[in-house]
């Protein structure tokens, strides 16, 4: 079972879910959402090895309760699902986020609140 994808919230996240997305955001670290048969989810990624750490060369399960977080606020993503007869898996990616732009328009000259008079006002006599 997924959860229901709501609006992107602008809610701050926790250190782990931080870290989630900082998983999920690496561009050489594919994140995946496995859904078992009996229902179960296990998202994660492999985790090549690292010659100068001597780490690595695994599977790295990701905490299934922040990652649901994260998709339930619409902060990751899920992608087109891969079907076989025990399990079905996902890809997860960071939601997108608006462009921003290059630079801020201008800012428009400021008009006189009151226009200008198109008859010219007569001389008063004391």
């Amino acid at each position: 079972m997924l959860l229901p994808h709501r609006s992107r919230s602008s809610a701050p996240v926790g250190p782990a879910g931080a870290e989630v997305l900082r998983s999920v955001s690496a561009p050489g670290t594919p994140v995946f959402l496995t859904v078992h048969a009996d229902g179960r989810r296990r998202y994660g990624y492999w985790q090549p090895f690292d010659a100068d750490t001597g780490r690595g060369s695994c599977y790295v399960a990701l905490s299934t309760v922040d990652c649901d977080a994260l998709h339930s606020a619409g902060r990751i993503t899920l992608g087109e699902a891969v079907v076989d007869p025990t399990r079905t898996t996902y890809r997860v990616r960071p939601a997108r986020t608006p462009a921003v732009p290059a630079r801020t328009p201008a800012v428009p000259a400021r008009t006189p609140a009151v226009p200008a008079r198109t008859v010219p006002r007569r001389a008063r006599v004391a």
